[in-house]
């Protein structure tokens, strides 16, 4: 059963939980090679397995293999028997020594990867382009006029930009969707530095990518540490994966493995039931899976409603990650 709740202030209807696309790029790419290239048959199975579990939305990306994820993503979609306007595609514009103007001139190949589906959301990936948030925001505009894509979000924007696309965007009769961010029970910065506070007070849904710590919070690797071997690329080497970071994260890696027993449970499901409702609708997340089980599980935290006593034992041995 899905758990619905509005994107930002916008007429658009997504789960608490999406599913995670990074993992679609096929090993293609910079960031491609980041994860194992996935079978065709893999990905479709973990896309009908995200869907029958109350999965309405997916999150992608131009980087993700320059394309491939997103091509990936349209047609396990279609071999579901799904069809446009049955789900919702988020996606991202790779901003890195671009300018405003590569948002509109990039739309089109984007529109053509995602194919039959249309874009709901389309993202700033990062601050980083030759252009100032406004000029990006008003070629965000210019597509949602031209009916190209339906909202406009950011990813990994602090408060003043967040604001200031949220300004940009106002100035054009519309509203910023959207701010996808690093967030998790190890790293909680956006509550710190006013992304999270700002966010609820502008009607922004929070995205929370990396919502399980690349894996770290299901607790795999503290019953295990070796398995950090099978890690590809630079993932291996996170501070938080070598025995220091491990010891520093047990405590809480325990308490979501009690609260999980007593549950019935994973300890995953629990850190991300901690996510996208200890406040509300504010924030969703968006776990990866390269499994169908992994999927399934991640989104039964959908049904899992943690008590005040449980969220308040989490927030106070996961405090020092803030």
């Amino acid at each position: 059963m899905s758990d619905l709740r509005p994107l930002g202030r916008t007429s658009i209807p997504i789960s608490s939980i999406g599913l995670g696309c990074w993992q679609f790029s096929q090993g293609a790419g910079l960031t491609g090679g980041f994860w194992p290239a996935l079978a065709p048959e893999t990905v479709d199975a973990i896309v009908a397995a995200s869907l029958a579990a109350g999965v309405n939305w997916f999150d992608t990306a131009e980087k993700y293999g320059d394309g491939l994820s997103e091509q990936a993503l349209a047609r396990a979609l279609v071999a579901a028997g799904r069809a446009n306007g049955d789900v919702v595609i988020a996606t991202k514009w790779w901003p890195l020594l671009r300018t405003a103007r590569s948002i509109g001139a990039t739309i089109a190949e984007r529109r053509a990867r995602l194919a039959p589906f249309g874009i709901d959301l389309h993202q700033v990936h990062w601050p980083l382009a030759f252009a100032p948030v406004a000029a990006q925001m008003n070629a965000m505009a210019d597509l949602v006029e031209a009916g190209a894509i339906r909202a406009v979000g950011v990813s990994n924007f602090s408060v003043a930009g967040m604001r200031e696309a949220h300004r940009a965007l106002a100035r054009r009769g519309l509203r910023l969707a959207s701010n996808q961010v690093h967030y998790n029970l190890l790293d909680r910065r956006i509550e710190r530095n006013g992304v999270l506070r700002a966010a609820r007070e502008l009607g922004i849904t929070i995205i929370a990518y990396s919502p399980l710590a690349q894996g770290i919070l299901s607790g795999k690797y503290h019953r295990d540490p070796n398995l950090v071997r099978s890690w590809r690329g630079l993932r291996r080497w996170m501070a938080r994966l070598r025995h220091p970071g491990l010891e520093e994260s047990r405590p809480v890696v325990e308490a979501l493995e009690t609260i999980a027993s007593a549950r019935g449970a994973s300890p995953s499901q629990v850190a991300l039931s901690w996510l996208v409702h200890a406040r509300g609708d504010l924030v969703t997340a968006i776990p990866g899976a390269s499994s169908p089980a992994q999927a399934r599980e991640n989104a039964g935290a959908m049904e899992l409603r943690l008590d005040e006593g449980e969220t308040k034992r989490l927030d106070e041995l996961s405090r020092q990650f803030a």
